[in-house]
């Protein structure tokens, strides 16, 4: 066999009916088992036939995108989402960002509060009146009295639960409160990338915009906010279109700043030399963050002292006695191998 055979035969068309080695334009949308296959022009201008998506909580969150917003426990994660999902139903902008798109049905799936628990979070306790929120804002908590359980798994009963519950409102923006809910948790990459891929496929699918609510690990706020500070990092920012952090900030017990951290579908604007500056505040019976200015992330971090090295010191060897990896703790508290190393030694 010559080399030009040779060749040829390394090189045959996937499909025999649809040979893109010797065409310019090949026949529209061939489906190739899990793959669709398009010219390039044409995928573009198939694209160009839809509307382009609306901004859902400015930059930050496109409509059609699956985005995370992270944050360690007690900093607000569930405060601001419900903010936002609230600005969404209402169709009006929050924190000074835009919400470009029509008022619309929100499911917000919370499986962090009780009812009683949202019903105090948003009563003034004084005077007992209740904030009033849309009718397009549709909350869902799992049934504790649900005891029919099939006989499969029950991560995946939950995500049939979501698909039907999704498809059943006709909403079209999703919000999940949060990833930790699902067995297998999101601690490590190889649990975190099936649960995020089965939400990136779920998104596009069904044509949904999808916020997805996670947790950091232990970590120092005397260091800047990364995206790998969030749980099983390396394989959620690969199934996310944007990702955003809450940071807390050395100015003040309410203060917190947000940091954007991943962008597909425009250029960033909210790095570490523009964070959006916030206060957490009550307005009569709505807890809620509000719009300060923008600044510095630097200006929001804690200074180091010799009481936090103490405390870094006794973290690292704390995890050391479980058994943990130096690369363990490093990717557990943001701090470098080096010093992970160093600590163990003293």
């Amino acid at each position: 066999m010559t080399s030009s055979n040779v060749l040829a035969h390394e090189i045959a068309p996937i499909h025999p009916q649809h040979d893109f080695t010797l065409i310019d334009n090949p026949e529209p949308n061939p489906n190739v088992g899990l793959f669709t296959i398009k010219a390039a022009n044409e995928w573009i201008d198939d694209a160009r036939r839809k509307p382009m998506p609306c901004k859902l909580f400015g930059q930050l969150w496109w409509e059609h995108d699956v985005c995370v917003m992270f944050a360690s426990a007690n900093i607000g994660k569930s405060l601001l989402a419900m903010q936002i999902a609230d600005s969404i139903s209402r169709g009006i902008n929050t924190m000074g960002l835009e919400m470009e798109a029509q008022p619309q049905k929100v499911l917000y799936f919370d499986f962090e509060m009780s009812e009683k628990q949202f019903q105090i979070r948003y009563m003034n306790k004084e005077t007992g009146t209740i904030h009033h929120f849309s009718h397009n804002l549709l909350r869902v908590e799992i049934n504790p009295d649900f005891v029919d359980y099939p006989n499969c798994d029950y991560d995946d009963f939950v995500k049939q639960s979501m698909i039907d519950a999704v498809l059943t409102s006709g909403a079209k923006v999703v919000i999940i409160d949060n990833l930790t809910t699902f067995g297998g948790g999101t601690e490590k990459a190889k649990d975190a990338r099936p649960l995020m891929q089965w939400i990136h496929d779920f998104s596009r699918k069904n044509d949904l915009s999808i916020l997805v609510l996670a947790h950091t690990g232990k970590r120092s706020n005397t260091k800047p906010i990364t995206m790998y500070d969030c749980f099983g990092s390396s394989m959620i920012q690969n199934y996310c279109d944007g990702m955003f952090a809450i940071g807390e900030s050395a100015k003040g017990k309410s203060m917190r700043y947000i940091i954007e951290l991943k962008q597909r579908t425009t250029n960033y604007e909210y790095k570490e030399d523009n964070v959006i500056e916030c206060e957490i505040v009550n307005d009569d019976n709505f807890t809620r963050f509000n719009f300060v200015g923008y600044g510095f992330e630097t200006e929001h971090l804690r200074k180091l002292d010799d009481n936090d090295r103490e405390s870094k010191i006794a973290l690292v060897k704390e995890l050391a006695s479980k058994g943990m990896s130096v690369r363990r703790i490093h990717a557990e508290t943001g701090y470098s191998v080096g010093s992970v190393q160093s600590y163990i030694k003293k």
